[in-house]
């Protein structure tokens, strides 16, 4: 199955658009409420990939508003959340609680700290994902999350989802487009504390119609009920039952009728209050006497009515907010507590009303409540004295109560004198919105990103895939400082107007808006195209939007970062301020990225000079060697090869001197001049091996090596071989035959001054061919060295190479292209070739006689 983006080919339904975005509305609604259903869960959402499938955009929200989601409205599929994983790996991601939230997922756990569980799963059909759906439960007792029944029902609505999702593809409709930039937020459904009836009241006869819920408010079963008024009247309150009939005589009088209030006995004892509310059916041109039915609607408000009475007499605060967080509802005491207006209160997030919870850690304590659905209680100064809150959470919205308190510092705990009845101030002006966590998660997650990034590559590769997708860019251009000139480092979406403008700019020239954001030292944001123009008339683009983040480490500037739109976008303080304290952490990275980039090709440079520039070319042989440095750090290694040409024949060898760094390269340096005096001086193999163990001795009694060192007599068609603990060498015969030379071997060199080597011969075939390695080529942490010998063994026997250069780089494989190396490699290949002439320019290829099936 693969993660893909849904709308690949589609388009809007043209003139069924109406009906096709109903339909997808439709999909939505249903499929996160029922998620919400099966699971018990307090919250749902969806969201569905975007069309190049790099960002997963939230399509529909149940039981949690999209602005509490905050950044989390485009989240880039590369990022380390349940939801995007869900949608990369085609499975569900099950988080039963907090503690397995941090262990899988510690990024979003510093974000979320509230005690909450997860389950996110992929939205496919036909082999294609579309996104990923998700709930979010209230922490349980004993880490308690789903059922493994409630998580296949989950599975299951999920994939209906994703069949009705690609039933509008295949119609072509695209339902990311159909939802349009607006999520669809639905209310999770509620146990019914309000009750609505509808009826219908011929005035002139006295019929009234009334459905099932008219009937249960006046205390009637359908069945009961023979369709009279008179009967709903003799349910009614003696006292009340003339106001009731007087509602038929009003509206034939006024032709409607509001908010008729009647009272209606309770079975338990006690009154309940219900309203009524008409019209008479018919056009206002006609005379009212024509009109004889009354349409309308019994409204029963419940107990709400009387408690909303209650709360209003009470010495403590209550307050209401709605599934936005927003006050909907506070009573006289709470304005007389907090010292704000009830206008001013309604409609406004406490945290931004009431100027003493403007620090942070206050709106945490209510986005807490909502997110993990439990209660919340905290202390807060007052105007006049310390006042307690204590927030309970429901899937509507929350309940506040607030009463004066002792001070946290009371040792003895004698409350607070209550303020007393005192003027209300001027309306509070607004204040700036203080940082979401959905933005407080995009600067861990940046921070966590780049921490891995190395390279100036990687850490441009990171910006680029985190900003685009959480931005909604659709386009992207790092450049970066060198000698005072600007030089592109990354685009990703440019069409060329933003590449040849600034390339190789000087920071002198002030017209543009890259040396202007560089030289003001702040961001640049032109949100429409006609600010584009006004500010800066030479420069011409398919942007409608931009972005310039000046990148500026320890007070030096070392880059900027464009972003491009392609639609005018509007940046809230939010937003700019997330930018900018990303442009900072972009700037520490790619300045530490281009110190590792320096460093590193002067790492290699000197490893390159230790390694031998050029092999020769000898009669009968052929040779080959490859290095390849390991990845996973900038330090040089110590494997090395040579090949040598004596009077006697050709030595080879491979060493590998322990550690990555110079020492190690100095060693290996020191080594391999040492094993060419030893061979131009005469000596045997063995002795070569003995006297490099002496030296290294005295070089360094700390450092330890390992070789393997082969004498080629082309004439004998023999090879002496020794091995100072290193890996054995392999031969190819010429007859396709491929073994281990598991040779006789010593210690590693540094060991022991009195360590022998013991020297074994091999005899050669014509066209064989020998391979010596060193073991990060074979070497794996999952097997043990062994193992990763003979798949060597294997790769060399069944090569199909037509040449020894081609063999080589058949051999490295995989290894070549790793991008985590943790060691360096080194490979020596050399062919056997008696009678055939030295090799000169191009490898001529193999000169192997045809084989027979290798084994």
């Amino acid at each position: 199955m693969t993660s893909t983006g849904a709308r690949s080919g589609a388009q809007p339904f043209g003139a069924a658009g109406a009906d096709a975005a109903a339909e997808c509305d439709d999909a939505l609604v249903d499929g996160v409420l029922k998620a919400v259903e099966v699971t018990g869960a307090h919250a749902g959402s969806v969201f569905l990939a975007s069309d190049d499938g790099s960002t997963l955009v939230l399509a529909a929200a149940a039981g949690m508003p999209p602005s509490l989601l905050g950044g989390w409205r485009r989240i880039p599929v590369s990022s380390a959340i349940p939801v995007a994983e869900a949608y990369r790996v085609g499975r569900t991601v099950y988080l039963a609680d907090a503690e397995a939230t941090m262990r899988r997922f510690p990024q979003l756990a510093v974000a979320l700290p509230y005690p909450f569980g997860s389950a996110s799963v992929p939205v496919a059909a036909d082999r294609k994902i579309f996104g990923a759906l998700a709930v979010v439960w209230a922490g349980r007792p004993g880490g308690q999350g789903l059922s493994k029944a409630q998580r296949r029902h989950l599975r299951t609505t999920a994939a209906r989802l994703g069949t009705s999702l690609a039933r509008l593809c295949a119609h072509g409709t695209d339902p990311l487009h159909e939802v349009g930039k607006a999520p669809v937020e639905v209310a999770v459904p509620a146990a019914q504390a309000v009750r609505v009836g509808l009826f219908d009241w011929d005035v002139a006869s006295g019929v009234l119609e009334a459905d099932a819920t008219t009937c249960a408010v006046f205390g009637l079963s359908p069945q009961e009920y023979d369709g009279q008024a008179a009967t709903l009247a003799a349910q009614v309150h003696p006292a009340d039952r003339a106001a009731f009939r007087a509602v038929a005589r009003v509206a034939a009088r006024e032709g409607r009728v509001l908010a008729r209030c009647v009272r209606i006995p309770e079975t338990g004892g006690g009154l309940r209050t219900v309203e009524l509310w008409g019209r008479l059916a018919g056009t206002a041109d006609e005379p009212t006497a024509a009109r004889a039915h009354l349409v309308g609607g019994v409204l029963d408000l419940g107990t709400g009515m009387a408690a909303v009475a209650a709360l209003e007499q009470l010495g403590d605060g209550f307050f209401a907010l709605d599934r936005d967080g927003r006050i909907s509802y506070a009573n006289h005491r709470l304005v007389r507590l907090v010292h704000v207006r009830r206008g001013d209160l309604v409609g406004r997030h406490p945290y931004e009303v009431m100027p003493f919870l403007a620090d942070p850690g206050f709106e945490d304590r209510f986005r807490a409540a909502r997110v993990s659905q439990q209660p919340v209680s905290f202390l807060a100064r007052g105007p006049e004295g310390w006042l307690a809150f204590c927030l309970r959470p429901d899937t509507r919205g929350m309940t506040g109560w607030v009463t004066p308190a002792s001070s946290p510092t009371s040792a003895g705990g004698e409350a607070e004198v209550e303020a007393p009845d005192a003027a209300v101030p001027a309306p509070v002006p607004e204040r700036p919105v203080p940082t979401r966590l959905g933005a407080l998660y995009r600067v861990l997650e940046m921070s966590s990103a780049l921490t891995e990034a190395v390279t100036a590559r990687d850490v441009c590769g990171v910006v680029a895939d985190q900003l685009l997708p959480a931005f909604g860019g659709q386009r992207m251009a790092i450049y970066g400082v060198r000698e005072r000139r600007l030089h592109l480092l990354l685009q990703r979406g440019c069409r060329g107007e933003l590449l040849g403008l600034f390339e190789s700019n000087t920071m002198q020239r002030g017209w543009s808006p890259v040396t202007g954001a560089l030289a003001g030292g702040v961001p640049l944001f032109l949100e429409t195209p006609q600010e584009l123009s006004r500010a800066y008339t030479e420069l011409e683009t398919t942007s409608h939007a931009l972005v310039f983040l000046p990148l500026i480490a320890s007070n030096r500037p070392t880059g900027v970062c464009v972003l491009g739109f392609d639609e005018a976008h509007p940046f809230p303080a939010e937003e700019r301020s997330l930018l900018t304290a990303l442009s900072g952490l972009i700037a520490q990275a790619l300045e530490r990225a281009r110190l590792y980039d320096h460093e590193n090709a002067l790492a290699r440079g000197l490893q390159n000079a230790l390694l031998p520039q050029r092999l020769p070319t000898l009669p009968g042989a052929r040779i080959t060697g490859r290095y390849l440095p390991a990845t996973a750090w900038m330090d040089v290694g110590g494997d090395w090869y040579d090949a040598i040409p004596t009077a006697h024949g050709i030595v080879l060898v491979v060493g590998d001197v322990e550690g990555h760094n110079p020492a190690a390269a100095a060693t290996m340096g020191q080594l391999r001049s040492a094993v060419r005096a030893l061979t131009a001086a005469g000596q045997r193999p063995a002795e070569v091996m003995v006297g490099i163990n002496r030296l290294l001795l005295d070089l360094d009694p700390d450092q330890l090596a390992s070789c393997c060192y082969a004498l080629i007599d082309p004439d004998a068609a023999v090879a002496d071989l020794v091995r100072a603990g290193h890996c054995p060498p392999l031969l190819h015969r010429g007859d396709g035959i491929t073994e281990i030379l598991e040779v006789p071997g010593g210690p590693l060199l540094g060991i022991d001054h009195a360590s022998e080597y013991p020297q074994s011969q091999v005899p050669l075939s014509p066209g064989c061919i020998l391979a010596l390695y060193t073991d990060g080529l074979v070497e794996s942490r999952d097997a043990d060295i062994s193992v990763g010998i003979d798949h060597l063994r294997t790769r060399l026997a069944h090569a199909s190479a037509r040449s020894l250069d081609g063999l080589a780089d058949a051999l490295l494989g995989n290894a070549g292209r790793a991008a985590d190396r943790t060691d360096d490699i080194a490979l020596l290949l050399t062919q056997y070739t008696p009678g055939l002439p030295p090799a000169s320019g191009a490898d001529p290829g193999l000169s192997t006689p045809q084989p027979r099936a290798p084994r």
